[in-house]
């Protein structure tokens, strides 16, 4: 059942998976995305290894609080460095430690993916002493780093649906060009998944702000290179719209990370890949227990 909590002056929509008792795991979701796009399924496997299963709809999505009344940011001006933003990456990764507040965690295990990925890097580099471990999935530690094709571009910024039908075409059009080439396009689940996104809520702006916070974020580089947390680095060989490069440069920063990359793998998770992919972020929960026991 969704829940709503205060955070950071805006409130933040959850849900649960698994007993208060275990490994407390934050999922962080992307650009654009609900976070019902981290599958019940695939949070009830997580639950079933052991932890206690948080995800949420980042500020301008789903439940969340959306801040119609910032506008749309001009994104060639705020890509040539003169545009105005509503808000930065680092305000998100604020947003999930208040919600921590809010769940009475003082500490947890993060996983973000994509831009997820980039408020789990900046949470860790902000909060250091409330990242357990971090796993960083299909991200980059900046905009210019591992920028994506100009079909996946194309897809990124292609307009929303004016109605359930048409969302439900655009969703399908995009992760055509952004998923996994190695994988077959699960269209019965997307399908399913933009139909309930769409029911859900959502103002279609809050995308463009959430890219202009991507956009107009500095490089968190020096940061990551400054922690010494447990850290996870997944990513897709044939990513199309954060290319590998950004997977590379995200562990090469990070102190001891681990890096995994898959072929045929693009930008979401396939589920084949699921088992593997669960279990990596079991093994890296479970150490990090480990070294905070010892």
């Amino acid at each position: 059942m969704t829940q709503h909590a205060p955070a950071n002056g805006i409130e933040i929509a959850y849900d649960t998976f698994g007993g208060p008792g275990d490994r407390p795991l934050l999922l962080v979701i992307g650009l654009a995305t609900q976070m019902i796009f981290w599958d019940d399924a695939f949070c009830a496997r997580l639950a079933a290894d052991g932890h206690h299963v948080v995800r949420f709809d980042n500020r301008d999505s789903g439940l969340s609080t959306q801040l119609t009344g910032a506008g749309v940011p001009d994104l060639a001006a705020v890509l040539s460095g003169d545009g105005d933003v509503p808000y930065l990456i680092e305000d998100m990764a604020d947003d999930t430690a208040a919600l921590m507040d809010a769940l009475g965690w003082e500490s947890c295990h993060v996983a973000g993916a994509s831009m997820g990925g980039m408020i789990a890097q900046s949470l860790a580099i902000r909060h250091p002493a409330r990242v357990r471990s971090l796993t960083s999935i299909m991200s980059t530690p900046a905009a210019s780093i591992g920028e994506p094709t100009e079909a996946a571009l194309a897809a990124l910024l292609s307009p929303p649906g004016r109605n359930r039908e048409e969302a439900i075409r655009q969703a399908l059009s995009v992760w055509s060009v952004i998923g996994s080439p190695g994988y077959p396009l699960d269209r019965e689940r997307l399908t399913r998944l933009s139909s309930i996104a769409y029911d859900r809520a959502g103002d279609p702006t809050g995308s463009a702000r959430q890219l202009a916070a991507i956009l107009a974020s500095p490089d968190r580089t020096p940061g990551l290179a400054g922690l010494s947390v447990p850290s996870l680095v997944l990513h897709g060989q044939d990513d199309q719209l954060i290319r590998l490069a950004g997977g590379l440069a995200t562990a090469a920063a990070i102190p001891g990370s681990r890096l995994l990359t898959f072929p045929g793998m693009g930008h979401d998770l396939p589920y084949p890949l699921w088992n593997t992919i669960i279990t990596e972020i079991g093994e890296l929960t479970g150490a990090a227990e480990r070294l905070r026991a010892a």
